[in-house]
C-alpha cells in the first residue's frame, strides 16, 4: 500500500495566510512563506496554496507569493485560485509549482482540465471539489469560495474530472470546513468509490485520531489540514507517527 499524505494547507488572501469556519469568519494566521517553511521541516509530504479570493474578485494568483514559497520549500506544491487558462498554468508551474488546483473555472470551463492535462501531463492538473450536502442527502459543489451553488452532483462531477484528464482531486467537505469535528466521511467514501484518481480529503479535521479515521474507514490517498497545523496544536511529524502506530502507511 502506498504512504498516506499528509497535506497542509495554506490559504492566502492579500498575501497572508488566513482560515475559517465554513468558509466564513476568515482570521489572518501567519505570513505564507514562514508557514510553507516551517511545515517543510516537520516533514510535510506535499503543501497546499491556494489564493482564497482569486476567483471571486477577478484576479490572478499572486505569482510573487508562489515563487518565494517555492524558493523555500523542497515539497510538491499544489498551488489554485484565479486561473483562468493554460498560459496561467504555465506561468505557476515557472513559478515553483508542481501541480495546478482549479475549482470555480474547472466548473466554468471544463475543457481547461483537459487542455491543462495535454499539455501537462495529468499529474500536474489537480480539481478542488467544494461540497455542501443539499436537502436531498446528495452533495451539490459549489464555486467561487463557497459562494455559489452550481447545483452539479458532486459525485458525478468527480467522475467527471477523472474523465477529463485531472490526475487528483482534492475534495473539501463545507459542512465540516474548520468545525474540528471531522473528516466528512460519508462525502469521502462516496467520492473515493467513484473515482478512480487519488482524492484528498480535506475539511474538518479536529485531532489525530480524525486522521487515522478517514484513512481507517475511507480510501482517501491523503489528508489536509489547516487550522490544526496552523494554530500550532499538531505538527505534521505528530501526525505521521500517530498514524503509523495505528498501522496506516506513512513517510516518517
Amino acid at each position: 500500500m502506498l504512504a498516506k499524505r499528509i497535506i497542509p494547507c495554506l490559504d492566502v488572501r492579500d498575501g497572508k495566510v488566513v482560515k475559517g469556519i465554513n468558509f466564513v469568519g476568515i482570521k489572518e494566521v501567519g505570513d505564507p512563506v514562514e508557514c510553507a517553511i516551517a511545515y517543510d521541516k516537520q516533514g510535510a509530504d506535499e503543501i497546499t496554496f491556494l489564493d482564497i479570493t482569486a476567483s471571486h474578485e477577478g484576479r490572478g494568483t499572486m505569482i510573487d507569493v508562489v515563487r518565494r514559497t517555492a524558493k523555500n520549500v523542497f515539497v510538491p506544491l499544489t498551488v489554485g485560485g484565479g486561473i483562468r487558462s493554460v498560459e496561467d498554468m504555465h506561468d505557476l508551474l515557472r513559478a515553483g509549482a508542481d501541480k495546478i488546483s482549479m475549482n470555480s473555472m474547472a466548473i466554468k470551463q471544463p475543457e481547461l482540465i483537459t487542455a491543462g492535462a495535454d499539455r501537462f501531463g495529468s499529474q500536474c492538473i489537480v480539481v478542488a471539489i467544494d461540497a455542501r450536502r443539499n436537502e436531498n442527502g446528495g452533495f451539490n459543489v459549489f464555486i467561487h469560495g463557497g459562494r455559489i451553488d452550481t447545483g452539479i452532483d458532486a459525485l458525478w462531477w468527480a467522475q467527471e474530472v477523472e474523465r477529463l484528464g485531472a490526475g487528483e482531486i482534492l475534495l473539501t467537505s463545507m459542512d465540516a470546513d474548520g468545525t474540528k469535528n471531522g473528516f466528512d466521511i460519508e462525502l469521502t467514501v462516496k467520492v473515493t468509490e467513484k473515482a478512480g484518481i487519488p482524492v484528498i480529503a480535506s475539511g474538518g479535521c479536529g485531532c489525530l485520531e480524525h486522521f487515522a479515521e478517514v484513512f481507517q474507514k475511507s480510501n482517501a490517498d491523503a489528508a489536509l489540514a489547516a487550522s490544526l497545523f496552523h494554530y500550532g496544536e499538531l505538527t505534521v511529524g505528530q501526525v505521521k507517527e500517530y498514524i503509523s502506530a495505528q498501522g496506516i502507511p506513512a513517510r516518517i
